[in-house]
């Protein structure tokens, strides 16, 4: 059986150039399996599988947020951190727009536009996690620290 290529994406490009450790992961995605899929799929845990959330404060400026697959984003202390009156997830059209990524295949490396990123905190103690890679189906696994630097993350506690 011949190797299935791996897609060249943005978030690629941008982990070359930064000559950042990473193993990249397809696997079979489904509409709307989220981050329980994709677990499964590679066989492993969804606490290490981080998903990218993509978000505005109440002036419509937009955010990341790498939170465990397994964990939701408090947005009220989030908002609270962030010292801003709101915080809300984006629609998915917004998302996209924002992001450059179609819902489902939304990396934090190489975005369209330039946003902060915050991270949970608890993500950093994990000694390997599964990013999106920029295509749905597609994940890169690399060490946390390697991903908070390149990205500039601040890391927050707001999980729930």
């Amino acid at each position: 059986m011949a190797k299935e290529k791996m897609p060249v994406t943005p978030a690629i490009r941008i982990l070359r150039a930064a000559k950042v450790p990473f193993v990249e992961h397809l696997y079979a995605y489904e509409e709307k399996g989220g981050t329980a899929v994709s677990a499964r799929e590679l066989g492993v845990d969804e606490h290490c599988v981080i998903k990218t959330l993509v978000m505005e404060d109440e002036r419509g400026n937009p955010l990341l947020v790498l939170m465990h697959g397994d964990r939701q984003v408090s947005t009220k202390e989030l908002a609270r951190v962030m010292g801003v009156k709101g915080v809300s997830p984006c629609t998915p059209e917004t998302a996209n727009r924002h992001s450059g990524y179609l819902v489902g295949g939304t990396s934090p490396f190489g975005t369209r536009r330039a946003m902060p990123v915050y991270i949970e905190e608890t993500v950093l103690d994990l000694p390997t996690v599964y990013l999106n890679g920029g295509k749905r189906g597609f994940l890169v696994s690399m060490a946390p620290q390697d991903a908070a630097r390149l990205l500039n993350a601040t890391p927050v506690r707001v999980a729930i």
